[in-house]
C-alpha cells in the first residue's frame, strides 16, 4: 500500500499558484485532511514539526502537515495556538494563510480547490488577504513585500493595504525579530525588482519600523534593480540598497546580516568617496600630483583589502556604477572610471612581492616597506600610461 492509500491529501500553497501562472514549481507542499498523527506515522512518515504536525514522505520526503487552524495567543508572529485535529475542514486550512494566491489547494486528480477565489486575483494580478486574520501575524507583511518584489505586475488591495497599515499602527510590527526581518529582505533582494519589496514597506508604513536607518528614494530604488539586472550577489545587492544610508553599519549591526553582507555595504560607501579620482584629469600630470594621487589611489586599494579580495573590489566597482547610474549625467564617464580602477588594480596583483622581498633584506620592516614602494610604483607607471579624460 502506498503511504499515502487512502488519506485525503492536497497539494497547496505556491506550488499550485506558481503552475497556474505558469511558472516552474518548487518544493510541493501537502495537507492532510482528517487524519491523526499516529496514523500517520503507523503509514511510515517521519514527524519533523515542532508547533505543528509536520511529517516528510517516506520515499518522496516532500512535507507533509496536518490540517490546522491557529489562534492568536499572545504579541508577534509567535503568538498563536494551533489545532490540527481529524475534524479541521480543507477550507479551515486554507483560510488561515496569507494571500488568496496562496490559498488554493490541488487535488492528486487535478481538481482545483479555491474557495477563497485566489484564482481571479492570480488573473487580475492582485495581492489580497485571505482573510481578516492577515493582521495578527506582522511577518505577512513582509512576506507581501517579498512577493512584490517576485511578481512585479501585482498590484495591492486596497483594503489589505489598509490592515497592514493598521498592523504598524498597533504595534505588530514591532514583535518583529530581526533575523526573520533579514531572512525576507534577503530573500527579496535576490528577487527580479526588489524595489517592490522596500516601496511596499513604505507605502505600508512599515519601513521606518522594519529598517529604520535606512535611506530610501528613488536613486536607491534605481540603484537595487540595477544590482538585480546585473545579476551581482546578494552582499553587492544589499550594499546598493544601503548606498545612501549614513547609519549602514548600526543597520547592518541591527538586522544581524552576515558579514560579507556588512563589509560590501562598508567598503561600498569607502570606494565610492574615492571613485571619481581616477581617470587622471588633465591638471593631474605633473609629477608631484601625480604622486599624490598614487598614493590616494594605494591606500582605496589598502582600505577595501583588495590585494586578498581581487574578486570582491571588482564587485564593489559594479555596485558603485550602480549607484552612479541612476543620478549620471555621463554613464561613460563613469564607465571610464570603471576600467581605470580595473587597470589600476591588475597592475597592483602584478607585482612580484617575493622577489621584492628577496632583494630587500632580511627585516621584516623593510620587505613591507619595499613591496609597498613596488606596489606604488606600479600604479604610478600605470596612471603615467593612462590617457588623460
Amino acid at each position: 500500500m502506498a503511504a499515502t492509500d487512502g488519506l485525503d491529501v492536497y497539494v497547496v500553497g505556491g506550488a499550485v499558484r506558481d503552475e497556474l501562472l505558469g511558472l516552474p514549481q518548487g518544493d510541493r507542499d501537502w495537507v492532510v485532511v482528517g487524519a491523526s498523527p499516529q496514523e500517520m506515522i503507523r503509514r511510515g512518515f517521519v514527524p519533523v514539526g515542532g508547533d505543528f504536525p509536520v511529517f516528510l514522505h517516506p520515499q518522496t520526503k516532500e512535507e507533509y502537515a496536518l490540517a490546522r487552524t491557529e489562534r492568536k495567543a499572545g504579541r508577534g508572529y509567535k503568538g498563536f495556538t494551533f489545532h490540527t485535529g481529524t475534524d479541521v475542514t480543507l477550507e479551515e486550512d486554507l483560510k488561515r494563510r496569507d494571500l488568496t494566491i496562496n490559498a488554493m489547494a490541488r487535488r492528486p486528480d487535478g481538481t482545483l480547490v479555491d474557495p477563497l477565489r485566489g484564482r481571479d486575483d492570480l488573473e487580475r494580478r492582485v495581492f489580497r488577504h485571505a482573510s481578516d486574520a492577515f493582521v495578527e501575524d506582522p511577518v505577512r507583511i513582509l512576506r507581501l513585500a517579498r512577493f512584490a518584489a517576485r511578481f512585479t505586475d501585482f498590484t495591492l488591495a486596497g483594503d489589505t493595504l489598509a490592515l497592514c497599515r493598521d498592523m504598524v499602527r498597533n504595534g505588530e510590527v514591532d514583535a518583529l525579530v530581526p533575523e526573520r526581518v533579514w531572512k525576507e529582505v534577503s530573500r527579496g533582494l535576490m528577487s527580479e525588482k526588489p524595489s517592490r519589496m522596500f516601496s511596499i514597506l513604505h507605502e505600508t508604513t512599515a519601513l521606518p519600523v522594519i529598517l529604520p536607518q535606512l535611506q530610501w528614494n528613488n536613486e536607491v530604488a534605481q540603484a537595487t534593480d540595477l544590482s538585480a539586472a546585473r545579476i551581482l550577489p546578494l552582499a553587492a545587492r544589499y550594499a546598493a540598497l544601503l548606498s545612501q544610508t549614513p547609519g549602514h553599519a548600526a543597520l547592518s549591526r541591527h538586522l544581524k546580516v552576515p558579514a560579507d553582507c556588512a563589509d560590501y555595504a562598508r567598503l561600498t560607501q569607502v570606494l565610492s568617496d574615492r571613485f571619481d579620482m581616477l581617470p587622471l584629469p588633465p591638471s593631474a600630470s605633473a609629477q608631484a600630483h601625480l604622486l599624490r594621487r598614487a598614493a590616494y589611489v594605494q591606500e582605496t586599494l589598502e582600505a577595501t583589502d583588495s590585494l586578498r579580495k581581487p574578486a570582491r573590489f571588482r564587485g564593489l566597482l559594479e555596485v558603485v556604477l550602480c549607484t552612479r547610474h541612476s543620478v549620471a549625467e555621463n554613464l561613460d564617464a563613469e564607465i571610464s572610471r570603471i576600467e581605470a580602477w580595473t587597470q589600476i588594480l591588475d597592475c597592483y596583483l602584478q607585482v612580484d612581492a617575493a622577489a621584492v622581498a628577496r632583494q630587500a633584506g632580511t627585516a621584516a620592516q623593510d620587505i613591507k616597506t619595499a613591496v609597498r614602494k613596488a606596489r606604488l610604483d606600479a600604479i604610478v607607471a600605470c596612471l603615467e600610461q593612462m590617457p588623460e579624460r
